[in-house]
């Protein structure tokens, strides 16, 4: 069984994300076929990126490097839970993501975006240009969540109930590929 984490992508107060990641891992805990656990980039208090040697050397110096690299190293695969900020992903995403590179190599990702006139769609398209620098799969399904019409009063996650259909296509996805790049690692 693969080990599949869903991270929580905005560290901002006030964030919609966390009532949207909650809804993935509430969704995706009826299923027999993937271990899931919620990742919340906030709870590893990363700084801007401080290491001074590059990530692709895998060599860390920082305490919190080791903690969030030990903590991405143990899984298969990721949903990333992002909001669209000015176009774009989070800072705090992309800067979390930034500190690694081998721990990320050879698995799989889906998305989850939320945002406003296109539902988070822009942040996903920078997303994927970095997960191929990762040497990260991602999948094509995604869930697209709207702030008019998946939040009342652009706060309080209602979302339709056609997304759990994307979510379990994606969900589908991720697991398969997760379980295939498993096999790479492993040679």
């Amino acid at each position: 069984m693969i080990k599949v984490a869903i991270i929580l992508g905005s560290t901002r107060p006030g964030r919609n994300g966390a009532a949207v990641a909650a809804w993935v891992l509430e969704n995706a805990k009826k299923r027999s076929d993937a271990e899931f656990e919620l990742v919340d980039i906030k709870d590893y208090s990363l700084p801007l990126l401080d290491e001074p040697i590059p990530p692709s050397q895998g060599r860390y110096s920082q305490p919190h490097t080791k903690i969030w690299a030990a903590k991405i190293d143990s899984f298969d695969a990721f949903i990333f839970v992002t909001a669209e900020y000015s176009h774009g992903i989070p800072g705090a995403l992309k800067n979390a993501i930034d500190f690694l590179y081998r721990e990320w190599n050879n698995k799989a990702a889906g998305f989850v975006s939320y945002g406003g006139s296109a539902n988070g769609a822009r942040a996903v398209e920078q997303l994927r240009l970095v997960m191929g620098e990762m040497q990260i799969a991602d999948v094509r399904a995604q869930v697209a969540l709207s702030l008019q019409s998946d939040f009342e009063n652009y706060t309080v996650f209602k979302p339709s109930p056609r997304h759990e259909q994307t979510l379990t296509a994606m969900l589908d996805q991720v697991i398969a590929w997760g379980g295939a790049l498993k096999t790479l690692r492993a040679k």
